[in-house]
């Protein structure tokens, strides 16, 4: 038996001071700085049971009779059970990185540039702002710019979360990492290297991941009071078995009070936290939601009140022509050419959606003659010997024509919110035509899923009432301040704030800053090349509302997540550590062994990182068609 032991003794010293060793460094100067974590557990738990171990090895006669026993398997299985518990655990954690793995490797490796007339490839580091670079059918796009030549359409969904191929011509801006479809066309580097798109993602995702939120400050605290406590207790055990056990009772003292130490070492609680903000913030990513600061990730859960900024947010942002009714005797087409024409000598961004409607409809635009611009009136001009006037109904009073023939229309787009303009042509009243910053297609779903979540919504705009309200009663928003500057944001963001009330604002991330900054928690809309990264505390690469309230979803089942952690964490150290302090043995004659709880406090943490791994399942409330990987 003595033989035994020695071999024992021999390659229990091996576990404990070779892979076990990182314990000792850690643990005990921790222990001397009277601030105890995890490491000062195992450290103190397996060097009892070892020491205990060598001096009954050999210099038992220290020992009461009948006390020398060894528990080398204990110390060496505790430290063994433990790091393969870390394997998994960074196994685990590895996984909950995927996120920044997958876009890493969304960024090309290579990209085919044109140099002194010849096409070139070249890695990726070599491509300065403002090269030519080729993408051919089925490439990704290296960096981002702007295409100057050439058409396609190129698969965004890992910007945007969106499924649909965006048509890209020339002036159209490109994303680095984005996939080419069928067509080809050279586009100009804009942003290469840490300033794409694509490494500011990465960027936010990483310091998302690694970010501590207000429960982990509460964590730490009840950490720090735990492990002394801990060592309070197992000290206590051994004195009580030591005292009042049976024979021999110091070894019965020494495995209960390392059972102590073991099955309470807080690892769990540790990971409690980390991890669900590591898988979250990484499926977040993956639907196009990034999470800028880690504390938005908690506070967005608890928002009352979605505040928005209208133009860019609600609406497109852009003005388009959206009524066109002519008069019995014109055509649509006819009446349209005939007015873009007018319209291409002004600058006003009216005029330019007339032009922008005409030319996406295929419709020839000629050049005018005798043009001129009436100020508070309209504009009028000479096209292909036709004199044409486009403006408000005072141009068409002046001109003695009667606009009561559209009334009805007249009436309906002023419900709209919309100030309609007429048309004359060749002296004759032709048509009534209005122009509006339309409303997003998924604006109106976004809207109803925020008041399913229970939440208010709020408009904030600097548009006029009539407007902003025409638009909040087809919405059915709760509330509408308008006529307002952006330093009037701030204003209406605290009388919604001062009742109490969390409010996230949702903004275009650029003209709301100061919106974005004052409000609990700051949403910017993006579409992939004006990603708003310094105001806000979330990006949403989606460009439009739906990502808020897969947002609010996200944050929800997260602390959620984290608050199951915890309470499992907690709940299994509040009834192991008795049945390791031996409280079943009076009845029952049952003890928890040191390597028994090893093996559960291992089992604890890989528990939580199973129930942190949920989250990469997590699909939102709104139907998302998975990005392309």
């Amino acid at each position: 038996m003595q033989e035994s032991w020695y071999l024992q003794f021999v390659l229990t010293t091996l576990v404990l001071f070779g892979p076990g060793l990182r314990f000792y460094q850690k643990g005990i100067p921790a222990l001397l700085r009277l601030a105890p974590d995890m490491n000062s557990l195992v450290a103190i738990g397996t060097a009892a049971a070892w020491g205990y171990s060598v001096v009954a090895t050999f210099a038992s006669g220290l020992l009461p009779e009948g006390t020398a026993n060894v528990y080398y398997e204990a110390a060496a299985v505790i430290v063994t059970l433990i790091l393969l518990g870390r394997v998994l655990e960074a196994r685990a954690k590895g996984r909950t990185s995927e996120a920044i793995k997958h876009l890493m490797g969304l960024q090309a490796k290579t990209a085919r540039v044109v140099r002194d007339g010849e096409t070139i490839e070249i890695p990726l580091a070599d491509v300065h702002a403002g090269d030519t670079v080729l993408v051919r059918p089925g490439d990704r796009v290296p960096v981002d710019g702007t295409v100057v030549d050439g058409n396609s359409y190129v698969d965004e969904s890992m910007i945007t979360g969106e499924p649909v191929p965006v048509e890209k011509l020339a002036g159209a801006d490109v994303v680095g990492g984005t996939i080419n479809k069928t067509g080809s066309f050279t586009f100009r580097a804009t942003k290469v290297g840490a300033d794409t798109v694509l490494a500011q993602i990465i960027r936010m995702v990483e310091q998302a991941q690694g970010a501590k939120l207000p429960i982990q400050s509460l964590v730490d605290k009840v950490t720090a009071w735990f492990v002394p406590a801990v060592i309070a207790i197992a000290a206590i055990t051994f004195a009580i078995w030591l005292i009042f056990g049976p024979d021999p009772a110091l070894s019965f003292a020494l495995v209960n009070g390392v059972a102590v130490l073991i099955i309470a070492c807080p690892c769990a609680m540790g990971l409690a936290t980390p991890t669900s903000i590591m898988v979250g913030t990484g499926r977040a990513a993956e639907m196009g939601v990034l999470f800028r600061k880690g504390e938005a990730l908690q506070t967005l859960r608890n928002a009352e009140i979605i505040a928005v900024d209208k133009t860019g947010t609600l609406t497109k942002g852009r003005p388009e022509l959206t009524d066109l009714d002519t008069s019995a005797g014109f055509e649509r087409s006819d009446v349209l050419a005939l007015v873009a024409a007018v319209e291409t000598r002004s600058e006003h961004p009216i005029a330019e959606a007339i032009v922008e409607a005409a030319k996406a409809e295929g419709i020839a635009i000629a050049a005018p003659a005798n043009f001129e611009a009436v100020p508070g009136f309209g504009a009028s001009a000479t096209v292909k010997g036709r004199t044409v006037h486009v403006g408000a109904d005072r141009l068409m009073t002046k001109l003695n024509l009667d606009v009561s023939v559209f009334a009805d229309q007249a009436a309906r787009l002023g419900s709209e919110g919309k100030s309609p303009l007429y048309a004359s042509i060749d002296g004759k009243l032709a048509a009534i035509i209005a122009v509006a910053d339309p409303i997003k297609e998924t604006t109106p779903q976004a809207i109803r899923m925020l008041h399913d979540l229970g939440l208010k919504v709020a408009m904030i705009t600097g548009d006029n009432r009539r407007t902003a309200e025409a638009i909040a009663a087809k919405l059915g928003i709760d509330e509408v301040i308008a006529e307002v500057l952006p330093d009037g944001k701030v204003a209406a963001l605290k009388r919604l704030k001062a009742d109490g009330r969390a409010v996230a604002f949702v903004g275009d991330g650029i003209n709301d800053a100061p919106a974005l900054a004052e409000a609990d928690v700051g949403l910017a809309i993006g579409t992939g090349t004006d990603v708003a990264i310094e105001s806000a505390d979330v990006v949403l690469m989606s460009g439009d509302l739906l990502g808020v309230p897969n947002a609010i979803a996200l944050s929800k089942a997260t602390i959620r997540n984290i608050k199951e952690n915890l309470f499992w964490a907690f709940g299994y150290n509040a009834v192991l550590i008795p049945v390791a302090a031996g409280a079943l043995y009076p009845a029952y004659g049952l003890l928890l062994s040191p390597i028994f709880a090893a093996g559960a406090m291992a089992l604890s943490s890989v528990f939580v990182l199973g129930n942190a791994l949920r989250l990469r399942g997590f699909r939102g409330i709104v139907a998302q068609t998975p990005s392309t990987r």
